[in-house]
């Protein structure tokens, strides 16, 4: 371990990026951490990680994160805004797109050994059939065919990234799929789904699937992608999809909860999802329930990780293990009974 080198990780106090933070420190490594002012997570986070607070679009506290006396810095550029809501939205594409542009711009300023960016599954253009795999070479990603704001944002983002790893960037890509797992101090849409089921507040699930990968193996993923990830290439860190009948099923197993047994058709899905946005549009609230969360269960959740597995080590691990130990952590932590 070089004492020359520190880790600079981006949206460090959410799910993924604290999980990334603890792996790091648990290997005895240097981090720093770019946290948004008020985040109230970013308590949770260890004590002996250096913290600096701000958002992308702050230059001056971008200048504050980079700047350091280590001669070998990396970064992990984890943090993003995500929305289920598919509609454009002007911060959502500031924070993901220009934020990203930000970054690349200080990497390069300050000559950075290595940037790892966090994009998405949701921004490679889905196949109808079999598995999807990486657009490598497909450069730039086709925002054409990218369903949602947050999945087009993450698309433009990882454009931006390819772009500057052919000019001179020691760049690479990471699309992770879903993300679950214990010490989800940000409570999340997958984390309160989980809740919502052992509680018994979902009357019914939807009848598609998802694809969710363990926060640890994410973390492990895109740490291994900073010291083997080749520059310019994209790795999906996903698992096996499974059903939303399925996954009830497994939290119904583990938590001694009831069995969920209605599931609806995605079609009729779609019609109550439209009707609860117009509603939700006219009152000025969230929606309960999105299109562009039914399109995500019935779109195509088959994302093939064998690249990431032969390049990157990476390996996951049962849906019924995460399960179990977001349950045990959940519990542990006062959020169900």
């Amino acid at each position: 371990m070089s004492h020359n080198k520190i880790y600079l990780v981006t949206g460090a106090a959410g799910f993924l990026g604290s999980t990334v933070v603890r792996q790091l420190l648990d290997r005895g490594e240097k981090v720093r951490a770019y946290v948004l002012p008020g985040d109230r997570s970013a308590e949770y986070l260890p004590e002996d990680v250096e913290i600096v607070y701000g958002d992308l679009l702050d230059k001056e506290a971008l200048e504050r994160f980079f700047d350091t006396e280590e001669k070998d810095a990396v970064v992990l550029h984890i943090a993003s805004i995500v929305t289920v809501n598919p509609e454009y939205n002007q911060k959502v594409m500031d924070v993901n797109v220009k934020g990203t542009e930000n970054i690349i711009e200080k990497c390069l300023e300050h000559k950075v050994s290595r940037l790892v960016y966090c994009s998405s599954t949701g921004a490679i253009p889905e196949e109808n059939k079999g598995a999807i795999r990486e657009c490598d070479g497909m450069i730039p990603l086709d925002p054409d065919r990218i369903k949602g704001c947050y999945s087009l944002s993450k698309a433009l983002a990882t454009n931006l990234v390819l772009k500057a790893s052919e000019e001179g960037l020691d760049a690479c890509v990471v699309h992770p799929s879903g993300i679950m797992g214990p010490e989800d101090y940000a409570m999340g849409e997958t984390t309160k789904t989980l809740v919502e089921i052992i509680k018994g507040q979902m009357p019914a699930g939807i009848s598609g699937s998802f694809n969710l990968c363990d926060v640890r193996d994410l973390a492990a993923g895109i740490i291994a992608a900073s010291e083997e990830g080749r520059c310019g290439q994209c790795y999906i860190l996903g698992n096996d999809p499974v059903s939303f009948k399925d996954f009830s099923r497994l939290v119904a197993e583990e938590s001694g909860c009831k069995q969920m047994k209605v599931f609806i058709p995605i079609s009729l899905a779609n019609l109550i999802a439209k009707t609860l946005e117009k509603k939700a549009k006219r009152k000025g609230q969230k929606p309960l329930m999105t299109t562009f969360s039914v399109y995500n269960l019935a779109r195509n959740n088959n994302f093939d990780s064998a690249k990431a597995r032969a390049e990157l080590g990476y390996v996951t691990r049962s849906y019924r293990e995460t399960i179990r130990d977001e349950i045990k952590w959940l519990k542990d932590n006062g959020k169900i009974a």
